[in-house]
C-alpha cells in the first residue's frame, strides 16, 4: 500500500525545526502585542464574494490563486487568501468601527494559494497580520510599519531592507491612471496583458516578464502624480519613520498584489531568499471598508510571512533557537520509583519548571541517553538508595557536577528552580562575550 504524503506545496513543520517555526511566529507578533494590538481569530474561508470584492478581481490572487468550492448550501465558499478582507468584515458585523478608535488587531494562522509550488512559495502559508482601522494619522502608518521592522529586528534578522512608496489616493489616481493607460496603449502588449491593464493598469507595472518590463522603463509613476494631500501625507509618514528609527529605500515602481492598497504602501525584502525574496509587506487601505458595505474608515496593516521568515533567519544563521523545550528530565531506576518519579513531575510542572519523565523501564545507561535527547539542563534521578533516604540526585547535564537533596517538593522544587536561574544568568553572559 502506498504512502500517504502531505499535498504539495503545504510544508510539515516537525521537530526539532517546528521549534524554530513556533519561536518565529511568536516573535513576529510580539512588537503589536507590547504595542496595544489586540487578537482577533478569523475563519478559515469565508464567502467568495468577500475577497472578490475586498481583494479585487483584476488580481492574480482572485483570478488564479483562491481554492473556491460550493457547500452542501450551494453556497461559494474560498479558504481565505489574505487577511486583511476577513478583518475588515469582522470589524463591520461585530461593530468593532463603533467603538474607541482606531482599532488596532493582530492575527496569525494558515492562508491558501493555488500558487505554482517552490522553496518559500507554498499553496499553504503561514502569517502573523496586523491592522490598524479608523484613522488617517501618518503616526500610524509609521507605527504600523515600525512594528513589523520591529519584529524582524527581534528575531536578529539583520540582512533585510524596507521598500516604501505611496500609491496615491482616489483623487490623484484617476488622471494617473489615464496618463498610464495612455502609455501602456504605445506598448506592444499581448492580449491577456491589455485585458488586465484595462482592469487596472497598475498591475501590468507589476508584471515580471521580461517581454513586459523592459517596456516599463519609462511608464509613468504614481508617486510623481500625488496630490497635494497624499504627497503631505506621505512626506508626514517618512518623517515618523525617522522618529520610530526606521530606514527606508524609495521604491517608486513598487506595486502590490492586492487591489485596494491606496497611499503609503510597503514590503521587507531579504535578499538571502533568492527569487521569493519579499517576506512581509502592507499597506494603507481607504476606501476597502466601504466597499464591504461598512463605514467610510481608512485602515493599515501588513502581513509578514512566517514561513519565508524562518527561511531568512537560517540563511542569516540565526537558527535553530531550539537550545531546549525542557528544564528538567526525570529518571525512574526500577518499579518502585515510577509513582514518585510521577508524583515530582507533576510539582514540577504546577511550579512553572518544563520537565518530562523517562517511561518503558529504561535502564540508567538507556535513560541518560534518553536525557540527552532531551536536551534538558538537568536530570533528577529517584533510584532504591534515594527512595530509602527520602533524596533524589539533581544533576547538572553540563558541567556533569551532581548533588543528593531531600526529595520533599517543598524544599526540592525552590533548590532546583534557583540551579535554573544561575545556569540562565550563565548562559546570559556566555552570550554577551
Amino acid at each position: 500500500m502506498a504512502n500517504i504524503n502531505a499535498p504539495k506545496g503545504v510544508p510539515d513543520y516537525v521537530p526539532p525545526r517546528s521549534r524554530d517555526f513556533l519561536r518565529v511566529q511568536e516573535q513576529l507578533s510580539s512588537s503589536a502585542r507590547l504595542s496595544g494590538y489586540e487578537y482577533i481569530e478569523l475563519p478559515v474561508f469565508e464567502s467568495t464574494e468577500l475577497f472578490e470584492r475586498g481583494v479585487g478581481t483584476s488580481t492574480d490572487v482572485v483570478q488564479k490563486e483562491m481554492y473556491t468550492f460550493t457547500d452542501r448550501g450551494d453556497r461559494s465558499i474560498t479558504l481565505r487568501p489574505e487577511g486583511t478582507a476577513g478583518v475588515m468584515r469582522a470589524v463591520i458585523e461585530n461593530r468593532l468601527d463603533k467603538g474607541a478608535l482606531p482599532v488596532k488587531l493582530w492575527y496569525r494562522g494558515p492562508f491558501f494559494r493555488a500558487e505554482r509550488p517552490q522553496l518559500g512559495r507554498y499553496r499553504q502559508l503561514q502569517q502573523v497580520g496586523v491592522e490598524a482601522v479608523g484613522s488617517v494619522d501618518p503616526i500610524i502608518d509609521a507605527e504600523v510599519i515600525a512594528l513589523a521592522d520591529q519584529a524582524y529586528r527581534s528575531l536578529g534578522l539583520n540582512d533585510f531592507h524596507l521598500d516604501l512608496t505611496s500609491l496615491g489616493c482616489s483623487q490623484c489616481r484617476p488622471a494617473y491612471r489615464i496618463k498610464l493607460q495612455e502609455f501602456l496603449g504605445t506598448c506592444d502588449l499581448d492580449q491577456e496583458t491589455k485585458e488586465r491593464a484595462d482592469l487596472n493598469p497598475l498591475r501590468v507595472l507589476d508584471d515580471k516578464r521580461e517581454i513586459v518590463s523592459s517596456q516599463m522603463i519609462d511608464a509613468p509613476l504614481m508617486i510623481d502624480s500625488l496630490c497635494s494631500q497624499c504627497q503631505e501625507h506621505y512626506d508626514q509618514v517618512r518623517d515618523f519613520l525617522r522618529i520610530f528609527g526606521v530606514q527606508w529605500n524609495e521604491a517608486p515602481r513598487m506595486v502590490r498584489g492586492l487591489d485596494y492598497y491606496t497611499r503609503t504602501t510597503f514590503e521587507f525584502v531579504h535578499p538571502g531568499l533568492g527569487a521569493q525574496s519579499g517576506i512581509g509587506g502592507g499597506g494603507r487601505y481607504d476606501g476597502l471598508m466601504a466597499e464591504l458595505g461598512g463605514s467610510e474608515l481608512s485602515g493599515i496593516g501588513f502581513g509578514l510571512g512566517v514561513d519565508r521568515t524562518l527561511l531568512a533567519c537560517e540563511a542569516e544563521g540565526l537558527t535553530p533557537f531550539r537550545s531546549r523545550i525542557l528544564d528538567v528530565f526525570v529518571i525512574p531506576v526500577g518499579d518502585q520509583s515510577r509513582e514518585p518519579s510521577v508524583s515530582l513531575l507533576v510539582a514540577l510542572r504546577a511550579a512553572g519548571i518544563a520537565a518530562d519523565v523517562c517511561v518503558d523501564n529504561r535502564s540508567i545507561k538507556s535513560a541518560m541517553k534518553a536525557a540527552n535527547v532531551s536536551n534538558a539542563p538537568l536530570v533528577i534521578i529517584i533510584g532504591p538508595d534515594e527512595l530509602s533516604s527520602s533524596s533524589v540526585i539533581v544533576k547538572n547535564m553540563t558541567s556533569g557536577d551532581q548533588q543528593s537533596l531531600p526529595s520533599e517538593p517543598g524544599t526540592l522544587i525552590p533548590a532546583v528552580q534557583e540551579t535554573l536561574r544561575n545556569l540562565q544568568a550563565e548562559n546570559r553572559k556566555e552570550d554577551q562575550s
